[in-house]
């Protein structure tokens, strides 16, 4: 098996000793003793906890765990992570760990859980190069959550929809730093509801893995991390500005000026701006866009509480 590369095993038998069995898109709670063991984290959270699995295996194992997600009030795309944790923890776990809604697969507001949809929910985007943006502004705003040395990352598999294949795990990657990949475990995936359903034409096999993608923090902001992914995202041209400036900004405070979103901006994406003659209108109109921002006075920016 090529390097980098691990096969992780759900076990045969489910038993659903953590989280709740009725949560759809639960993962065994054996992956996380797995992860776990191999990382041996003193303090995890899992910003996408879901029905808890993640946070029942880590205490049990011994581990200080926090657990966040959107059907509780906190919102991964607008909300620093690090002013969530314990006050001991300063702003710093040793593992950030999440495992997404694989795009519209299982739907989750308005059905899994509340009445109706939330737009900053990732089952319900519109379109692949919105869940990407999205996930990808997730995933730093777990790099931001651990210390340097510390690892982040997340559970993905892929979808097929309508005849076609999409390897979000593989191209989710190309938002992200390169230089802080450090493993890709391939888990194989058991007890689906596709895998009860009989399929008129299958010619290429049922999907029956996910990607367990592990990134380890270096030392630098984020704008040296957002320099990285920019170029890699001017050769494939599918980085957006909405990408780059939420990501941008969660380095700045509760409070910042716009003037402050326009340097970490220059900071993060030097080449992108010298492209666009009028990137501060851009950064303007963005700041507008971006859920959990107000604007309480002209120039002055605050994240929603």
């Amino acid at each position: 098996m090529p390097p980098g590369l691990a096969l992780v095993h759900d076990a045969q038998v489910q038993a659903y000793i953590w989280g709740n069995a009725k949560w759809r898109g639960n993962c065994s709670g054996y992956i996380y003793r797995h992860l776990f063991q191999l990382l041996t984290p003193q303090r995890f959270c899992d910003p996408m906890v879901g029905s808890g699995t993640s946070v029942d295996v880590a205490r049990e194992m011994g581990i200080e765990a926090v657990g966040l997600d959107l059907h509780s009030g906190f919102n991964v795309l607008s909300q620093p992570i690090r002013l969530h944790l314990p006050a001991h923890w300063n702003g710093q776990a040793d593992l950030c760990f999440s495992h997404p809604p694989y795009h519209t697969m299982v739907t989750y507001s308005g059905a899994q859980w509340g009445n109706e949809a939330h737009p900053d929910d990732l089952s319900r985007c519109s379109n692949l190069d919105e869940f990407y943006e999205k996930l990808a502004l997730a995933l730093l705003n777990q790099r931001d959550s651990v210390k340097v040395g510390g690892i982040y990352g997340t559970l993905l598999g892929d979808l097929r929809q309508k005849g076609a294949y999409h390897a979000l795990a593989s191209d989710i990657q190309a938002y992200l730093p390169r230089s802080e990949r450090r493993a890709i475990l391939i888990k194989a995936q058991h007890n689906t509801q596709s895998g009860t359903r009989t399929y008129s034409k299958l010619r290429f096999g049922r999907i029956e893995h996910e990607y367990i993608l592990l990134y380890e923090r270096q030392p630098g902001q984020v704008y040296a991390v957002l320099a990285e992914t920019v170029q890699t995202q001017q050769e494939t041209r599918t980085r957006s500005w909405k990408a780059i400036i939420g990501a941008a900004i969660l380095g700045l405070g509760e409070t910042f000026t716009t003037a402050q979103a326009y340097q970490a901006v220059m900071n993060a994406a030097p080449e992108r701006i010298q492209q666009s003659e009028h990137w501060q209108a851009k950064v303007r109109q963005t700041l507008q866009q971006l859920p959990g921002l107000t604007n309480p006075e002209r120039g002055v920016w605050a994240r929603a509480a």
